[in-house]
């Protein structure tokens, strides 16, 4: 019996050209195709910047210290969502906080970020910073959580690692994820079940030029090089030289990286359309009988990117039961995610914390496979063995 998975990358024979290429050329760590992919991705989300780093989490890392994250800083995150979200923030010495959830989406709850700020009575010096995530491929209120945070002195950084080619249409205007027109930066990870695999990578987007290029220096342990029209200005400046100007790291995206997101990007358009197909389709199953009657779904929304498809057993003890079943009939799925403030590490942290939207959805929560080369047949048969299971119940 073959294993339908969660999610997997769709590598074809031209990314695996494109890879070759870098392996044959001179240039195989940072080089000019790393430079054509963050003009790609800048010009493809609209901003004025990207830099490509090693992974996702290099991201986070980055755009937390260059916006000046330190000991004192608040960082402001929902539970639901890796635990690089909130990890990032404890690198930079700063102090994070969680709030709430929609039960349904598992999105950041807007009324819950402003209760968690006026309760946290933070220095109004800062920085600090609101991390709202762009869940499973469903845009973040970005609006709200932007006039909430920056009224109260918090800067706001998306985490897109969800949410590439996202977009919505609110209060007649079209918001897109990444595009960074209520946010300081936005992250994105090019994980293979992420929208574009880069075998592991990551990238700021951002419309400040200043933030962007403290963000270079930093990915490359705060070193600098003067340009050659300083150098040929400047006869005294040798042209090998180099000097380390702050205390970065190396978190440097290869070429090797770069040219297959480079070509992964030219077909994100198929992606996109594939799943949205994909999940069209399980909409309108999961509409029926049996599976009415014991699942919720979250409502679907145009220009939602479904990296996750998020299905919501209506009894929570039905939820690892079905987790079970499936997973023994070769269909994987999981669970997005196990609060972070429920992990170990965080527990001995901040103690014991449970926040009722977060605990409702990830009781309930289980992602069913869905990615842009699974063919319809794998579709029904994830179908065919969800309703098995619910006719056992």
């Amino acid at each position: 019996m073959e294993t339908i998975p969660y999610s997997r990358q769709w590598i074809d024979e031209e990314d695996v050209e494109a890879v070759s290429r870098i392996l044959r050329s001179d240039w195989v760590t940072q080089g000019p195709t790393l430079v054509a992919f963050e003009e790609a991705l800048a010009k493809r989300l609209g901003t004025r910047r990207a830099v490509a780093v090693s992974h996702g989490t290099a991201a986070l890392h980055l755009s937390y210290a260059a916006l000046g994250a330190k000991a004192g800083s608040v960082g402001i995150t929902t539970p639901i969502t890796f635990a690089s979200t909130a990890n990032a923030l404890l690198h930079c010495g700063a102090q994070v906080r969680f709030c709430d959830v929609d039960p349904k989406t598992g999105l950041l709850d807007p009324v819950s970020l402003e209760k968690t700020i006026e309760e946290e009575k933070v220095d109004s010096q800062g920085p600090h910073l609101v991390i709202p995530v762009s869940f499973a491929g469903r845009l973040a209120p970005l609006d709200e959580i932007a006039s909430i945070s920056e009224s109260a002195g918090f800067s706001v950084i998306e985490d897109a690692a969800h949410s590439l080619g996202t977009f919505t249409n609110r209060k007649g205007q079209t918001i897109s994820s990444a595009a960074c027109e209520r946010t300081a930066a936005a992250v994105l990870s090019f994980h293979p079940v992420k929208h574009l695999c880069a075998g592991e990578g990551g990238a700021v987007l951002t419309n400040d030029e200043e933030l962007a290029d403290r963000i270079s220096l930093l990915r490359s342990h705060g070193i600098q090089r003067p340009s050659s029209k300083e150098t040929d200005s400047s006869p005294e400046i040798p042209g090998w030289y180099y000097e380390q100007t702050d205390l970065g790291w190396n978190y440097r995206m290869t070429d090797l990286q770069a040219a297959l997101g480079l070509r992964q990007l030219e077909r994100l358009d198929l992606f996109l359309e594939r799943r949205r197909t994909l999940a069209s389709r399980y909409h309108e199953a999961l509409a029926l009988s049996p599976f009415d009657e014991f699942l919720e779904v979250p409502p679907p929304e145009e220009g939602h990117s479904y990296h996750l498809f998020v299905i919501l057993l209506r009894d929570p003890a039905h939820r690892n039961q079905a987790y079970d079943f499936l997973r023994a009939r070769g269909i994987q799925c999981q669970v997005h995610y196990l609060p972070i403030y429920r992990h170990p590490y965080y527990e001995k942290l901040h103690g014991r914390q449970r926040l009722p939207g977060a605990e409702a959805f990830f009781s309930r929560c289980l992602s069913i496979p869905l990615f842009p080369k699974m063919t319809d047949q794998e579709q029904e048969r994830v179908l065919d063995q969800l309703e098995k299971f619910l006719r056992t119940l």
